[in-house]
Order: structure tokens, then C-alpha cells, then sequence
């Protein structure tokens, strides 16, 4: 069923945050200013730690999005709900002498304090359905920047596994970090009967190993859960035009989500700082979702009277996952961060905005190359197109550390943030002069 208004979204190596730029680029991006602006705003985040919905850095960085809203003559509001979480006290998977520590899917489902214990088998996507009474189903799933267990090439064979008997299902989750990955779910209800968690392909070779012989395995995840309180942030600045701008992006996220989440808060938090100040010919709203990792559970919680309608609208920028995080080189089994933000970051716009948008973000990595919207909207920009806003842009991504506890200072850096920003505020002003 297509949203409505109501359920749209209205809304390693140790490196330095900031890189320096050459002073020609930093003058391209708005000067020296905004350059610290953005390095502020990036350490904020980061410091806050794990933003999983509800959390203390989640809780954090929602109040100073807020506070920022009203320096700038904002009127805000919170719109609270309750989303789940889950605290562990212990998420390993044993093999005879060899332990790793494992990421529980949400909602999580908890096995007894001693664990679960039974034979490790090896399955694929293709195989899933194979017959596994009482076993651990090790699930290796193909290379991918994986994101979601909402996916049919996850939700699928983890089901099987479960149909076919097993206990509970480890799924490796294949990927250019070598990292455990956590997995966004369900926020109403948990989407497996059994407990499932992902592990680090790093850290599989003695597992594999164990389940070719079919060893007897313990996995073990216990802690607390419930649901708790967050809210969704609402900043409007009514100028008395006819028509508004929309800005929004989400904050929340599994881990410190520096790249996931950072750059998309920070460049949002410039463009509230411009938008404010600048003598445009629109209202504004800037919007911050919660409960994004529980498949834009924020978004379904926007009142109607959230985000203006559609007919009043003249542009809606949504900042996704990935808008600048860092690129990174590969040298055998180490990794350098480099200054470049990584290119799989996705550009979508409505068809008459595409040559603008190839103008405003000409020479970045990823966006300069825009698709339009019907290619394949995804997250909460999905929710903004069917609601059947007319005019609309969207960042979204998966950096290689997406939704990886290794996603952390390392993989941002101000330059490509501010650089970001002042693209943005390109298309803004082409967007909304376009009537």
C-alpha cells in the first residue's frame, strides 16, 4: 500500500577528522568558515557514540539539531514514539577453541543464558531449505555492502533455514570491510521465529571449517530489550511565501555511524544555517527522522501536519545514508583512508531537475552522475515520492563500512562534507527558481 501523508516521511589506522584542502577548494566551498563548520558538526556526531534509536547519542544529536533550529529562528517541535532496543549482555558463536563475537538481529530473539547448542552446518542462499533439525545454519550470504534483513536475498533463505529446523541462523555478511554488519529490521515485531545474528567474514574460516563437519556449536545472545522513547524533529521558519522548501535526513542508526549518518546531519545543519540567513523566496521545514534502522519507523510516525503538502511544496531535498564518507585504498589485508569521499553514494531527482543537478555536483565522486527518480527511490526518499511531492532530490548509499561497528571518525572528513553542502545549495536555489 502507498504511504500517505501520515506515514510519509515529513521528515585501520587512526586518522584526522578534518583533511586539509587546498585553498582553491576550500574558496569552491564556501570558504575557511564553513569548513570548520562542517568539522564541528562532524566531531559532534561522532562523539556521541552509538545513535541506535532512543539511545543517549541518538537522544544528543536530536537535541542539538534542535538547538541549532532555533539559533536560526526556527520554530521546532518533537514528535515522540517508542522504538525497539535491545542491550547485550553477550552475542558470541563457539566452536571448540575458537570464539567470535556476533551482531544479534533486531528484533532480537534472545536464546537462554546458556546458549543454543547444536551442530553447525554450512548452507548458501540456494541450499537454505536443506534439512537442519536442531542445528546452528551457518549462512554465508554473497559479496555485497549489505543493509537490510528486509531483503529478499536475506529474509528468504533465513526463513527457510528456520522452516527446515534449525535453532537458530548465523548469517556472514560478505562485504568490502570484512566486518560484521548489523541488519535493519521490522520495527513492529521480530521478523524471525529463532534467534539469528551476523558475523564478521574475517572472522569465519573456523566456523566454515567446524560446520564441514557438521561440530557441535553454541551461539549465545542475551541482554535486555523493550521499547523506549525517541522523537522525530520538525523545524519550520514560515516567511509568509506561498510555497516551502523541504529538508530532511535521518540520524539514528545501529552503531557510531560517522559516514552512515554523519555527513548527512552535517550538511543538513549547514544548509539550515544558509537557508535561514539567505533571501529565499520560500518557507522552509527541516525535518530529522529516529528509527531509521528499523526500516524508517520514524517516517511512519510524521502527523500530517509535519511537512507541508505536496501543492505548496517547491522542492524537497532528502539527505540519505552516505553523502560523503571517505574512500578508502586497499593494500593487501590493510586499509588507507583517503581524502575523497567513496563514489557509491546515488544521486536521484525528478526528470526536469537532472541537468541541474549534473551542474551543481559536477567533479563529485557518485553524485555527478544523477538517475531519475524512477530508477529506484529507496528508504525514506521512497516514502517522499509516492506522498507525490513534484519536485524532489535524494542522496542515498552504502559507504564500506555501512552499518559496521568500524564505522567510526576515520571515515569522514569535513572537505567532501562542505563540498557537498555547497552543491546542495546550488541546486536549492536552481530547484526553487524553476516555479
Amino acid at each position: 500500500m502507498l504511504p500517505t501523508r501520515r506515514t510519509m516521511v515529513a521528515a585501520s589506522l587512526a586518522s584526522p577528522l578534518a583533511v586539509a584542502a587546498p585553498a582553491a577548494t576550500v574558496a569552491a566551498i564556501g570558504g575557511a568558515d564553513e569548513l570548520k563548520a562542517a568539522e564541528r558538526a562532524l566531531a559532534f556526531y561522532v562523539d556521541q557514540g552509538v545513535k541506535a534509536s532512543g539511545g543517549p547519542g541518538d537522544l544528543a544529536v536530536g537535541a542539538w539539531m534542535e538547538e541549532a533550529l532555533r539559533a536560526n529562528g526556527f520554530k521546532t517541535e518533537r514528535q515522540s514514539f517508542v522504538a525497539p532496543f535491545f542491550d547485550v549482555s553477550e552475542a558470541s558463536l563457539t566452536v571448540g577453541p575458537a570464539t567470535a563475537t556476533v551482531i544479534p538481529q533486531a528484533i532480537v530473539v534472545p536464546t537462554p543464558l546458556d546458549g543454543v547448542e547444536g551442530r553447525l552446518v554450512n548452507r548458501s542462499p540456494w541450499n537454505a531449505g536443506q534439512p537442519a533439525a536442531g542445528a546452528i545454519v551457518l549462512l554465508q550470504l554473497p559479496h555485497a555492502r549489505w543493509s537490510s534483513a528486509a531483503v529478499d536475498a536475506v529474509r528468504k533463505p533465513v526463513t527457510a533455514a528456520i522452516a527446515a529446523g534449525a535453532a537458530a541462523v548465523v548469517l556472514v555478511t560478505t562485504g568490502p570491510s570484512g566486518e560484521a554488519l548489523a541488519l535493519n529490521a521490522d520495527g513492529g515485531k521480530p521478523m524471525f521465529e529463532r534467534p539469528v545474528a551476523t558475523l564478521a567474514p574475517r572472522d569465519a574460516a573456523p566456523f566454515f571449517k567446524a560446520a564441514a563437519a557438521e561440530t557441535s556449536a553454541r551461539l549465545k545472545i542475551t541482554g535486555a530489550g523493550g521499547r523506549r522513547d525517541t522523537f522525530n524533529l520538525i523545524g519550520r521558519l514560515d516567511r509568509g511565501h506561498a510555497r516551502w522548501l523541504a529538508v530532511s535526513t535521518p540520524r539514528s542508526g545501529w552503531f557510531t555511524c560517522a559516514g552512515e549518518r554523519g555527513p548527512g546531519v552535517a550538511v543538513w545543519a549547514l544548509l539550515a544555517d544558509w537557508a535561514a540567513k539567505a533571501n529565499l523566496p520560500v518557507n522552509l521545514a527541516f525535518v530529522c527522522n529516529s528509527g531509521h534502522e528499523y526500516e524508517n519507523l520514524g517516517a511512519t510516525h510524521l502527523l500530517d501536519a509535519a511537512a507541508p503538502p505536496p501543492s505548496a511544496t517547491a522542492f524537497w531535498l532528502h539527505l540519505g545514508a552516505n553523502v560523503a564518507a571517505r574512500d578508502w585504498h586497499e593494500a593487501g589485508q590493510r586499509m588507507e583512508p583517503l581524502p575523497s569521499p567513496d563514489p557509491q553514494r546515488f544521486l536521484l531527482a525528478t526528470p526536469e531537475l537532472l541537468p541541474t543537478c549534473r551542474r551543481a555536483f559536477a567533479g563529485q565522486a557518485g553524485l555527478e552522475a544523477p538517475y531519475p527518480l524512477s530508477s529506484g527511490a529507496a528508504g525514506e526518499l521512497a516514502h517522499i515520492v509516492a506522498a507525490g511531492y513534484p519536485k524532489i532530490a535524494g542522496v542515498f548509499g552504502a559507504h564500506r563500512f555501512h552499518h559496521a561497528r568500524a564505522d567510526d571518525a576515520r571515515c569522514v572528513a569535513a572537505a567532501p562534507v562542505a563540498a557537498a553542502a555547497s552543491a546542495c545549495r546550488d541546486l536549492i536555489q536552481a530547484a526553487i527558481s524553476l516555479g
